[in-house]
């Protein structure tokens, strides 16, 4: 049985979008893309790689830890005691891609984060949507 101070919780958004997934993953791994939706950065697609994500409020240190084309993405993101794991998953739709989004490290004592987190990707993936949409 696993102790409860080592238990974590999870942060799950998953969206129905009206697009391909080959262009769901542009918006997910393109630099100046990425800034649209989400933060400046020095990302790239590239399976070690380490970057960092840059807002007002701090920095993420990150690394990429999987990148399957256009299926899945993940990368650590580390920020103000947090260290948890992004995952992106991409599957095709009838309609066009279902885009789930996973962050995986949520400790008991790290509620702040965890609320933080639950509203923060829901601004992050309103306005994923609306670049995603605005894309030739």
């Amino acid at each position: 049985m696993t102790e409860p101070s080592r238990q974590t919780r999870s942060v799950v958004k998953e969206r129905d979008l009206s697009h391909p997934p080959e262009k769901v993953w542009r918006a997910l791994t393109q630099k100046h893309l990425i800034e649209e939706w989400l933060m400046q950065n020095d990302f790239r697609p590239t399976v070690g790689h380490r970057f960092d994500l840059e807002a007002e409020w701090g920095r993420v240190t990150c690394e990429v830890v999987a990148v399957e084309p256009p299926r899945k993405l993940a990368y650590t993101w580390q920020a103000h005691g947090l260290d948890s794991v992004v995952t992106w998953t991409l599957s095709e739709t009838p309609t066009g891609t279902r885009l789930r989004m996973e962050q995986t490290g949520f400790g008991a004592d790290q509620e702040k984060a965890y609320r933080g987190a639950t509203s923060g990707w829901n601004r992050f993936l309103d306005r994923f949507e609306t670049v995603v949409a605005d894309m030739d």
